[in-house]
């Protein structure tokens, strides 16, 4: 086997893949970073100020030590790992994110250590660990050139007596971001005498100058502890007095080719140059393996911040972290990811963003990146594009901003209790951090003098970086006492009598578990370093524990949901974007209450798709090792506690396996299972490995190329090979080529995927072009998985009738996909603007075009108008013509509603009403139809610049129009909303005028208006096309929010001469949303005409706008009496026969349905039940199909001309019984008999006297709902068939004497005595029982 290929052949299994040195490069030169000053330049601009010009108040010319120069990878080893090819580029940047720096001797060199993480097209990670140090700049060509660059730098400065930057590396307010975690220079006086000799100076004849270089491991698997503490080791050798026991080669060498990975399951012992190094992997049931110390994530957010941005990401909202510290954010970055198991982050993953690659912050993609803050800058200062999803996390002020109104982790009080508990048993204290802030309160601003409790805190950090606390080190004056204790030899006689004697020292035993001294007795103890890393680990593995908890605890039941629906591999990727993989609606139904605000939102995302996705696919492939741990963990709870009876609880379980998750780790660091090979010395030429002390040398590439050859783990992993081999063989024997697999593949991961990392490249133009390219696209993808999927939930209750798919939409889901969907448009109108205002993009978009309008308007009103005349119109819409669709009339209604205080939630808002107004793309349209202003908005890769897109995305947002939301009604319920009322009579004679004083009450889900008084005078005359005259009455008013409107109360007081009055219908219109009701009436309303109602409860209906001519067609010509859409009167008032009658099969048929509807509106979720009033009194409802019944057969001769209603009937039974009962005749019967008589006769003389003049229809309406409320239905039933009335007033024929048929309804009216039916209040006013 050749060198090269053992090194192929071994890499999988090696514990490093390469070594690498990136530091300057002596030949080039001092090269100035132009990829940061591109990028200030390119910021600057992008802000709209002269990139050349500097702000006030900040010193912009930098010190040549302050500015950032080009680094270089100096040397790598081996040359290239064949499955891991060496990214160059991608490894300079993030050695050395803002390039090289420089110091003097009077300035700190501390080494520095931090990690960083390259994520691969595929998804795959790559680690990398750099120890940062100083090295002193020997070669004289760049001490002179320092040298040069300060001369120019005070000359100009003193010649600049306004200071104008115009340095080559000039910097703008993009500075806080881009430039490097040094202080800021202190403005100083720029006279030139003293600027040469001021602090931070450099001058070659009395200051050395030192430079900085990096050493570089990078590995397949995050072993941070281990690799920290080789690379110090490393450094350690070269600055030691002595020289290291073996050349620095043997140790690299070493640790690329003779350390292996761990087993899982295993630790591994391997040695540095100075001391052994130990690490351990989890074993194939257990997480896996994390080595940030998460006890740090949570001493800088402090445990709700945490959590609050665990839900963030869980949520896929952009998340940006923000410190000086790279190794901060690389901890907090994935600390927080590591939590995320069983799921995984699926989007953009930087946890270091490089200076050079800012515009990465237009992603409008869910992210999670790391930016690194200088020193002093101030957070208000950092200009970012989007800000209306964003999680900000300022790590080194312990505070964070949330997004506005995202749902709370569940059970979150006793979550943090628990996690607070662990990191208390490991004594760290739960600092809470400072509270978040949400995007509503301006945020404060760290820059300038902290709030007293702000500084405290940072003093508090302080002092815990000294003792250290925070990884659980103790204070240094616990250490002295136990010092003290231990030296002690009386006392440790004393304590081991008291350990024998069964009583403890708590307090010398607290200090023990915090310490073990340095100097360890027997030979199997561990260092303080080690017991450090024990404890660290123990502590990650906990809280891990009590995280994956949740999960389990709140998926335990996720397979019964998953939806198989393919039956092999290659179908079910073809076909993957078409299936429906989990069924949503079921599983939220099945889950407790407190839950669903969380997980509606979660379960809409990428990272749980990919889970469902993995768990379908391991059907016919290995498990994916995640989902694997996840699946035996529920297998093993499952086996613990049947979960049956808890399973909609919200009861907190705690996590139950502390203690073993963490002996593993003990047992397995107690233990060591491999040792591997000592560095040894290489087959190197004699003088080579020699350097001088203080410098990292040129290692000798020879010996570090290639591996040995004879490693026995290279022939394991020969066989794995053999074993892959044949695996592949076996799948592309199933006809499915690997490489269409993987792009199958990668397309059935939906968007997201193809852009997990930005190319750390080059900035060209080409590249910005490409990856804005990709977001395009993406976005594009998005909108229309978006509204398909709204209009796949909309219509499932259609889909369900027709026998396809699942239950309908919840209204908790559909609020969920309606804020994604805002989501959505806030990143497309954040793609590629050029200077952000505000912090919704779509907001100032708006208030743009808003300014533009209404400048035009005010132009137009000062010329002349050209009528146009108007087509023919209908009643209908002549009494209330359909209100001007108009964007600038909706975004002043949002801007009147005090309620919504930001401009993201105005945004939400605007779109929340146009899509219930079915105008969005409409809208949206009209704002880019402005081409000027957004050419003016936007640069050119814009998504609002790629005409062809924004044609489709506007064409997927109309099929929104197809489906009616309440979106905007459902949610602002407390706001001021003006509504129209008409009144339109039928017109015949002089029936249209009334000289009483009518009134209505409007009621609708949410409350009712009260009783409003229409005045007189507000007849209106309106002219049709054939100037025939129409009067109606029409009233504005105001009111608060009355969600869907349910009824109308009409009503009048009889006065004057013309006091009858016939109605054909009532209009109301919620002059905001534009939604119209119809309530059809075609009664009278007046003393001694039709029932003598002075006043009628109507029963509305949403007016579909698109067919207004077909719904003016009914009403043009009325038959008389009747309203034209309650078809139900017909058999009821046109009592001389007109009309066709009901069969009694059709009767039977009609109470069924409706009873059936009643119990249907019951088995629904709370929230999308709709109207039960409708159910009750409503056109096909129970009250038409009794009212049916009972007219079956009714003697309707009319008697000396006075027509005759069942109501009539009620009353003289009543009355009947009410005279037997005094005779005595009802003494005799059973005792319940006599209880439900009298209960008959109370609510018919409650119904009687009510001070309403509601007329006899509307009382037997009353008597109907309040004895389906009362469950008394059923029971008054016989007494009215008993009773000898009937027999004067009903044919033979008649069903209320046909004793089968009565027993059958009986029976169906029954099945209503299982819910419980409220009554609206417009129903049972003024009713006294």
């Amino acid at each position: 086997m050749s060198g090269s290929s053992a090194v192929s052949g071994a890499a999988p299994c090696r514990f490093a893949h390469y070594f690498a040195v990136c530091g300057i490069d002596t030949e080039t030169g001092l090269e100035p970073d132009e990829l940061a000053a591109l990028y200030q330049w390119l910021e600057a601009d992008r802000q709209g100020r002269d990139p050349d010009t500097a702000a006030t108040g900040e010193n912009f010319e930098q010190s040549p030590l302050k500015r950032t120069f080009k680094s270089k990878v100096l040397a790598r080893y081996p040359e290239n790992v064949e499955w891991n090819p060496f990214d160059q580029d991608a490894v300079n940047m993030l050695c050395m994110p803002k390039g090289l720096s420089f110091r003097t001797q009077a300035d700190q060199h501390d080494p520095q250590f931090h990690s960083f993480i390259i994520t691969k097209e595929d998804g795959s990670r790559t680690y990398g660990f750099v120890h940062t140090f100083y090295e002193e700049v020997t070669s004289p060509q760049i001490c002179s050139a320092m040298q040069t660059l300060y001369q120019m730098h005070n000359a100009e400065h003193a010649s600049a007596n306004p200071p104008s930057s115009s340095s080559s590396s000039s910097s703008s307010s993009m500075d806080s971001l881009a430039s490097s975690l040094d202080e800021a220079d202190s403005p100083t006086s720029s006279s030139s005498s003293s600027s040469s000799r001021r602090a931070g100076g450099y001058d070659s004849t009395r200051d050395t100058l030192y430079v900085s270089k990096a050493l570089c491991l990078i590995t397949p698997m995050p072993f941070m502890h281990a690799c920290r503490r080789f690379l110090s080791q490393l450094h350690r050798a070269v600055t030691a007095a002595t020289a290291p026991p073996l050349p620095l080669e043997s140790y690299v060498h070493n640790i690329l080719y003779e350390v292996p990975l761990p087993a899982p399951g295993r630790s591994l012992k391997f040695h540095g140059v100075y001391e052994p190094i130990v690490c351990q992997r989890p074993g194939l049931g257990e997480l896996p393996l994390a080595d940030f110390p998460l006890a740090e994530a949570f001493s800088l957010l402090g445990v709700e911040n945490l959590v609050q941005v665990f839900t963030c990401t869980l949520l896929e909202m952009q998340i940006l972290l923000y410190s000086q510290d790279y190794q901060r954010l690389m901890t907090v970055a994935e600390g927080i990811t590591t939590l995320l198991f069983p799921f995984q982050w699926q989007h953009v993953y930087v946890p270091i963003l490089p200076a050079s690659l800012l515009h990465f912050l237009d992603a409008p993609v869910p992210y999670l990146m790391g930016l690194q803050s200088k020193e002093g800058t101030d957070r208000s200062k950092l200009e970012l594009p989007q800000e209306a999803n964003l999680c900000f996390v300022d790590i080194d002020n312990h505070y964070i901003e949330l997004p506005e109104d995202f749902p709370h982790f569940p059970n979150k009080t006793e979550f943090i209790q628990e996690l607070s508990e662990v990191l208390f048993s490991f004594g760290i204290s739960a600092n809470t951090g400072a509270p978040p802030r949400t995007r509503t309160s301006p945020s404060s601003t760290p820059g300038s003098t902290p709030s007293t409790p702000g500084r405290e805190r940072k003093t508090v950090a302080l002092r815990q970086l000294e003792d250290d606390g925070r990884n659980g080190n103790l204070a240094g004056e616990e250490l002295a006492v136990l010092e003290l204790l231990q030296g002690n030899a009386t006392l440790e006689r004393l304590q081991a009598l008291t350990k024998r004697t069964g009583v403890t020292v708590a307090r010398v035993d607290a200090l023990r578990a915090g310490v073990k001294a340095q100097s360890c007795e027997g030979p199997g103890e561990r260092t303080a370093a080690e017991e450090e890393e024990l404890k660290s680990a123990k502590l990650n593995v906990q809280l891990r524990e009590v995280f994956a908890s949740r999960f389990t605890t709140m998926f335990a039941d996720y397979e019964a949901f998953v939806i198989q629906s393919a039956p092999d591999l290659e179908s079910w990727l073809t076909n993957r974007e078409q299936m429906h993989n989990f069924d949503k609606a079921s599983f939220l139904s099945d889950q407790p209450e407190p839950y669903l605000p969380f997980l509606s939102h979660f379960i809409e995302t990428q990272m749980f798709a990919t889970f469902i996705d993995n768990k379908i696919m391991s059907q016919w492939e290995e498990k994916e090792p995640q989902l694997r741990v996840f699946d035996a963990r529920i297998d093993k709870a499952r086996l613990y506690n049947v979960r049956a009876p808890s399973l909609r609880s919200s009861s907190y379980q705690r996590c139950s396996i502390l203690k073993e998750s963490a002996q593993a780790i003990e047992q397995r660091l107690m233990k060591i299972d491999h040792t591997a090979i000592h560095p040894h010395l290489l087959d190197m030429k004699i003088g080579q490995g020699r350097y001088e002390q203080g410098y990292f040398p040129k290692l000798q590439a020879d010996v570090l190329n290639t591996g040995p050859t004879n490693n026995k783990w290279s022939h394991r992993t020969a066989t794995t090979h053999r074993r892959k081999d044949r695996h592949r063989q076996q799948t592309e024997h199933l006809n499915l080529d690997n490489d269409l697999k993987e792009k199958y593949m990668q397309e059935a991961r939906s968007l997201g995927k193809n852009l997990r990392q930005p190319k750390l490249s080059d900035l060209s133009p080409a590249v910005i072009a490409q990856t804005n390219w990709k977001f395009v696209e993406g976005l594009l993808k998005e909108c229309r998985m978006k509204t398909k999927r709204m209009l796949v939930e909309k219509m499932g209750r259609e889909a369900v009738e027709l026998g396809h798919g699942e239950a309908n939409i919840t209204g908790l889901e559909e609020n969920t996909l309606i804020a994604s969907l805002c989501d959505l448009l806030e990143r497309i109108w954040s793609h590629g603007l050029q200077v952000k205002q505000g912090k919704s993009a779509l907001w100032s978009h708006l208030l743009h075009h808003q300014a533009r309008e209404e400048k035009l308007e005010q132009q137009q009103a000062e010329s002349p108008v050209s009528h146009v005349p108007e087509r023919r119109k209908s009643d209908c819409s002549i009494a209330m013509p359909s209100p001007r669709v108009s964007l600038i009339q909706d975004m002043r209604h949002i801007q009147s509603m005090s309620e919504i205080k930001t401009d993201v939630g105005r945004a939400r808002a605007w779109i929340r009403l146009s899509l219930e107004k079915k105008v969005l793309s409409q809208h949206l349209k009209q704002l880019l139809s402005g081409q000027a202003l957004t050419r003016k908005l936007y640069k050119r890769y814009a998504f609002l610049r790629c005409e062809e897109e924004k044609e489709q995305f506007l064409f997927h947002l109309l099929s929104l129009n197809t489906v009616d939301y309440f979106c905007f009604t459902s949610v602002f319920t407390t706001i001021m909303i003006p509504y129209r009322v008409v009144i339109i009579p039928i017109k015949k004679l002089s029936n249209a005028m009334t000289t009483s004083n009518p009134w209505v009450c409007v009621s609708g889900e949410l409350g009712d208006s009260g009783i409003m008084q229409i005045p007189k005078n507000v007849l209106e005359m309106t002219f049709d096309s054939a100037f025939r005259p129409h009067t109606h009455i029409s009233a504005l008013f105001k009111c608060q929010n009355l969600g869907k409107l349910t009824t109308v109360q009409l009503g009048h007081d009889n006065a004057g001469l013309l006091a009858k009055w016939l109605v054909d219908c009532v209009m109301v219109r919620n002059e905001i949303t534009g939604h119209t009701y119809r309530f059809p009436c075609g009664r009278w309303l007046g003393k001694g005409v039709d029932d003598g109602s002075l006043e009628r409860v109507l029963i509305g209906e949403l007016v579909v706008p698109c067919g207004e001519e077909d719904s003016g067609r009914g009403c043009r010509t009325p038959p008389l009496q009747r309203s034209p859409s309650q078809t139900r009167r017909i058999s009821i008032t046109s009592l001389s026969g007109r009309g066709h009658k009901p069969t009694s099969a059709q009767i039977q048929e009609a109470i069924g349905e409706a009873v059936n509807n009643i119990v249907k509106h019951f088995h629904k979720p709370e929230k999308e039940r709709g109207s039960l009033t409708v159910l009750l009194c409503g056109e096909n409802s129970l009250v038409a199909a009794l009212e049916q019944f009972f007219h079956h057969g009714f003697k309707s001769a009319r008697l000396f001309q006075k027509t005759v209603f069942v109501w009539d009937f009620v009353e003289k039974a009543v009355a009947y019984m009410e005279s037997a009962d005094q005779m005595g005749d009802l003494q005799e019967t059973a005792e319940p008999l006599g209880m439900t008589c009298q209960s008959l006769c109370h609510y018919v003389n409650a119904i009687n006297s009510t001070p309403r003049n509601i007329g006899k229809d509307g009382k037997f309406q009353l008597l109907v709902c309040l004895g389906a409320r009362d469950r008394l239905l059923p029971q008054w039933l016989p007494l009215l068939v008993e009773c000898p009335v009937i027999l004067r007033m009903y044919e033979d024929v008649a069903l209320l004497r046909d004793r089968t048929t009565v027993n059958a309804l009986i029976g169906v009216l029954e099945t209503l005595h299982d819910f419980p039916i409220t009554l609206e209040a417009s129903l049972v006013k003024g009713i006294d029982l």
